[in-house]
């Protein structure tokens, strides 16, 4: 909280702003939240208003300075600055931030001495959980994102391995804060040359990267590529999301609060072994697991990886689904900004089945295309009708339908297959093998004639739905089977060793003894 706040009383904050029909705003809006409303609106107003317009004289007879709620759309009350003693004026306005929450823009001028303070402060409570957004800046519109930085807020850019730390509130974007970086790093950068120039060498090329950074913003130039993380352990911070959710560069992460952030809140006493759920008053007893977070399967995870197509930074995105009558699973997709490179894949999420699974359906309709699939990368797929046999390994792991998997067979054989061209001969009567095959692929994607898929997986990782669950499907044949020699030393299972390993790490240790003495001796 800002100096000149901490002089005014509670009641000094604004309880309603005026919402009648000579304001302008939508009425939708004004039905959902009189108190609460988007800038525009408020600046709407604010225009509206006649350039001679002065606070209400009623004011005065308040006797705290504060305007009247039908003077004026942002609430005005006079404050003493602290730097002058005078009276100043800070003005308040209580706006709503979209996918976000209501915030309170607090902005403080002297008149006598210039002093401002600006600042942004939360109109809820502390969240139960803090927070995580990670934006990638592939162009120069992602500098112009808002941020809504709470006091314990931090930002880090991890190419630069900068954090800057948690500060005052602010409501501003991330181009603001960089440059605002830059001028306090510049800050008294000719005393430290002579005092310390190991260190004002290490500053200066840190805002020399910066303003590299930002150089991109200037037409002609080209932009580079960075990553912005916003942390913010009460959970009240925020970082723009364009086009809403479906933003491919912004993600947000959730996390439980750890003893020291909850300390740094006031949430809990230092020295105090209190969970976070004892600061909510639920009381808890003390027992052997009670340091055991369980799982959120709605949770997104994310961990930094290399893009393998041009070595740039990026996040791979991983969650768990758990399939009806199947199994759990895990869903993980990348994509890099830097190159476009994109990729989803599919992994199992339990343990290896002791026998194989051989799924065979009949489809008889273009209903029967619309069935969930799951392929997993050691399953082998077959369409006895049209000659089509894929191998383990090929596409990888896939969760798709039947029609959207057999789109993707056609997309990969049609554009990297010579089937046109110089390559193949030009008749209708000398059409090639591969034309013929597409052919008799593209009329099994409409369900024009019957055909059969078998879906063959050594383990029991792959799923063709049955929407008569859990009742036998009378187009499905689900087979089990035990998995040959050949099978399991393809896969490695062979090798693999889950008993009676005890005994022989102990002889191994003993034998690494006995060389050791030896040796010595």
């Amino acid at each position: 909280m800002s100096k000149h706040e901490a002089n005014e009383p509670a009641e000094a904050v604004p309880k309603r702003l005026k919402t009648d029909a000579s304001q302008p705003g939508s009425q939708s809006e004004r039905a959902s939240d009189p108190f609460f409303r988007s800038v525009g609106s408020l600046a709407q107003a604010t225009d509206a208003l006649p350039d001679d317009h002065q606070p209400s004289t009623e004011a005065a007879a308040n006797g705290n300075g504060a305007t009247t709620e039908e003077s004026h759309p942002v609430e005005q009350i006079e404050s003493l600055c602290m730097e002058c003693h005078e009276q100043g004026m800070t003005r308040m306005m209580l706006t709503t931030i979209p996918y976000f929450r209501e915030v309170i823009i607090v902005s403080f001028r002297c008149e006598f001495c210039g002093h401002t303070n600006n600042e942004v402060q939360s109109a809820g409570m502390i969240q139960e959980r803090g927070s995580t957004y990670t934006v990638q800046l592939t162009a120069p519109v992602d500098l112009n994102r808002q941020v809504v930085k709470s006091a314990s807020a931090s930002i880090v850019i991890p190419s630069l391995a900068l954090t800057i730390p948690p500060g005052k509130g602010q409501f501003t974007t991330i181009e603001s804060i960089m440059q605002a970086t830059i001028d306090d790093l510049e800050f008294q950068q000719p005393a430290r040359r002579n005092l310390t120039p190991d260190v004002a060498d290490k500053i200066d090329a840190l805002i020399q990267k910066l303003q590299e950074l930002l150089l991109g913003r200037e037409e002609g130039q080209a932009f580079k590529p960075f990553t912005v993380r916003l942390d913010d352990p009460s959970g009240n911070s925020y970082l723009e999301t364009l086009n809403g959710f479906n933003d491919p560069k912004w993600s947000k992460r959730e996390y439980e609060r750890s003893q020291e952030q909850d300390i740094q809140l006031g949430l809990a006493e230092a020295g105090s072994t209190a969970t976070q759920a004892d600061t909510h008053g639920v009381a808890q007893e003390t027992t052997l697991t009670d340091d055991y977070k369980p799982e959120n399967p709605d949770e997104v995870l994310s961990f930094p990886t290399t893009c393998s197509s041009c070595g740039s930074m990026l996040e791979t995105f991983m969650k768990t689904v758990n399939i009806p009558h199947f199994k759990e699973v895990i869903l993980m997709s990348t994509n890099c900004h830097s190159c476009g490179y994109r990729d989803n894949e599919i992994k199992s999420g339990g343990a290896i089945a002791s026998q194989g699974r051989k799924v065979t359906l009949q489809v008889e309709d273009a209903e029967d295309l619309s069935r969930d699939i799951l392929k997993s990368e050691t399953a082998g797929l077959e369409i006895p009708e049209v000659d089509l046999y894929l191998h383990p390994g090929t596409l990888g792991g896939r969760f798709t339908t039947l029609e959207g998997l057999l789109n993707q067979v056609y997309e990969e054989l049609d554009a990297k297959v010579f089937a046109r061209g110089d390559s193949a001969l030009q008749g209708a009567q000398d059409m090639t093998a591969m034309e013929q095959f597409l052919i008799g692929l593209k009329s099994a994607m409409t369900a024009s004639k019957p055909f059969t898929v078998i879906l063959d997986d050594p383990l029991s990782n792959s799923y063709i739905q049955n929407p008569y669950a859990p009742d036998d499907d009378p187009k499905m044949i689900v087979e089990v089977y035990d998995r040959s020699h050949e099978q399991n030393e393809e896969l490695g299972l062979n090798d693999i060793k889950v008993t009676g390993y005890e005994g022989e790490a102990e002889a191994h240790q003993a034998r690494e003894t006995e060389d050791a003495q030896m040796a010595a001796s």
